[in-house]
C-alpha cells in the first residue's frame, strides 16, 4: 500500500478560517529586492537609509536560511522582527496531503488562501529522486486552458494562475519537507540528504501552461536562480511550454532557462486533437520559434517532449516525420510512456513499440530517451496530476464557503 500522510488537522482548518476571515498580510515572498525595498520603506517599517541592508538580510533568511517565522532572524533586533511580523507574511501554504509513491517520488497538495474575494485553491507539486539529482516539478496554474486530450490537468478548468510567491512557496516547502535548508532542525517526517541538496533541478511540468502565467514565472524563476538566495542554476531549470509560440524568445532572453515543448505529434492534424493549442500556432510557428530560441546551442538544446500512445503517434512513419521536423535544431527527443487516469481513452505503446521508435531516433543522430515512469501509484507522473479542488468532498466545500461569506460579511 503506498503511504499517504493527510496533514489536515482541526487547527489547520481553524487557521484557514482565521485567514479568510481576515484580509491576508502582504508577503515578502516573491518580490524582488527593489520590490521588497519599496515594500518596507512605502510601510514605515524601514528608513530609506536602511532598505538596501534590511532587503540583505531578508533575502538571506528566507532564500539561504529558508526561515518561515520572523522571530527566527536573530540578527535583526526584535521590535523589527515585531514591526515585520505585524506588517508582512512570509508563511508557507497548508499541506493537505503528502503521499509516498513506492519508487519514493513524492506528491505534495498544497492549499492557498483565498486572493481577494476568491476561494482557497489547491495544486500538486511533485519531487522524483533519482542518482544523483532530485527534480521537482512546479506547478504555475490551478487547472490549465489548453485540454490537451491525453493529460488529466488538462480536465480540470483554469482556476487562476499562481503568484510568483505561491510558486516559489512550492520550492520552499518541498525543500523544508526533504530537510534541504542549511543549518535548519529537521522537520517531522523529512528526507535528511546525505550530503549535497535533494532539489538540483526544477522543471516547469506540473499543473497548468507557464507561459500563459509568463511574468509571475519570470518573478520566480529569476529569484529561484539568483546565486545569492535559493542560487539554482539556470542549466537546471527547465520551463516546458505546449508551444505559446509569442512568448518563447521572451523566456531565453528575460528568463534564460533550458526550453522543454509538449510536442506529442508531428503532424497538424493530429496535434490539433491531442495538444490543441497547435490550431492556434501550428507546427511551421513552433519550430521556427524553436529555432531562433535564444541561446540554442547543442550545449543548450531543446527538449521535445513525445508521450507514446498506442496506435496514435507510435509508428515508424511518425519517428521519420519527427527527424524531418526537428532537423537543423539542436534537441533530444524525452519518449515518455503514457500515463494513464481514471476515464482516458488513451493506451500507452507497447514497451516493443517505443524502443523502436527510440532506435530509429538515435541512428538519426537524436539522444531520445526513454523516460521512466515515476509515482504512478499516486498518480504524480507525467500528465497525471490534477488537484484535490475539483474532489473535495461536497461538504468541505460548503464549510469553506460558508467561511468566506462570515469572513467578507457577505449575505
Amino acid at each position: 500500500m503506498t503511504p499517504s500522510l493527510d496533514l489536515t488537522t482541526p487547527a489547520a482548518r481553524d487557521a484557514l478560517a482565521v485567514r479568510t476571515a481576515v484580509q491576508q498580510k502582504p508577503s515578502l515572498i516573491g518580490l524582488s529586492r527593489a520590490e521588497m525595498a519599496e515594500a518596507l520603506v512605502s510601510s514605515g517599517v524601514v528608513p530609506e537609509r536602511q532598505a538596501k541592508m534590511r532587503v540583505q538580510q531578508l533575502w538571506h533568511w528566507l532564500y539561504v536560511r529558508g526561515v518561515s517565522d520572523f522571530t527566527h532572524m536573530f540578527n535583526i533586533s526584535k521590535d523589527l522582527r515585531a514591526e515585520l511580523d505585524r506588517r508582512f507574511a512570509i508563511a508557507r501554504p497548508e499541506i493537505v496531503e503528502e503521499q509516498v509513491s513506492n519508487d519514493g517520488t513524492r506528491k505534495w497538495l498544497f492549499r492557498f488562501p483565498p486572493r481577494g474575494a476568491g476561494r482557497p485553491v489547491e495544486i500538486e507539486t511533485v519531487y522524483i529522486p533519482e542518482e544523483g539529482r532530485g527534480t521537482l516539478c512546479i506547478s504555475s496554474q490551478v487547472g490549465c486552458t489548453l485540454t490537451c486530450s491525453f493529460c488529466h490537468t488538462g480536465t480540470q478548468k483554469l482556476v487562476r494562475n499562481l503568484t510568483a510567491e505561491e510558486i516559489l512557496a512550492e520550492l520552499m516547502t518541498a525543500r523544508d519537507r526533504l530537510g534541504d535548508f542549511p543549518g535548519r532542525d529537521t522537520p517531522d517526517g523529512a528526507i535528511v540528504p546525505a550530503e549535497g541538496r535533494k532539489i538540483t533541478n526544477i522543471v516547469m511540468m506540473g499543473m497548468g501552461e507557464p507561459l500563459y502565467n509568463f511574468e509571475e514565472v519570470k518573478k520566480a524563476l529569476l529569484i529561484a536562480s539568483d546565486g545569492d538566495g535559493l542560487s539554482l542554476s539556470k542549466r537546471r531549470i527547465t520551463l516546458s511550454t505546449s508551444g505559446v509560440v509569442p512568448e518563447i524568445a521572451r523566456t531565453g532572453a528575460e528568463i534564460g532557462v533550458m526550453l522543454a515543448i509538449s510536442l506529442h505529434a508531428v503532424r497538424d492534424d493530429l496535434r490539433d486533437m491531442l495538444v490543441p493549442i497547435n490550431k492556434k500556432y501550428p507546427l511551421k510557428e513552433l519550430m521556427a520559434a524553436c529555432r531562433a530560441y535564444p541561446g540554442l546551442s547543442n550545449a543548450r538544446r531543446i527538449t521535445f517532449e513525445y508521450v507514446m500512445l498506442k496506435d496514435v503517434n507510435d509508428s515508424l512513419d511518425d519517428a521519420r516525420l519527427l527527424v524531418q521536423l526537428l532537423k537543423g535544431i539542436p534537441a533530444k527527443i524525452n519518449l515518455i510512456p503514457f500515463n494513464p487516469w481514471p476515464g482516458t481513452n488513451y493506451q500507452c505503446s507497447d514497451w516493443e513499440t517505443i524502443e523502436r521508435f527510440a532506435d530509429f531516433i538515435n541512428e538519426a543522430g537524436y539522444a531520445s530517451p526513454i523516460r521512466t515512469p515515476r509515482g504512478r501509484d499516486i498518480l504524480a507522473a507525467c500528465g497525471q496530476l490534477k488537484s484535490e479542488s475539483e474532489r473535495m468532498r461536497k461538504v468541505d466545500r460548503l464549510a469553506l464557503e460558508a467561511m468566506m461569506i462570515a469572513g467578507h460579511g457577505e449575505a
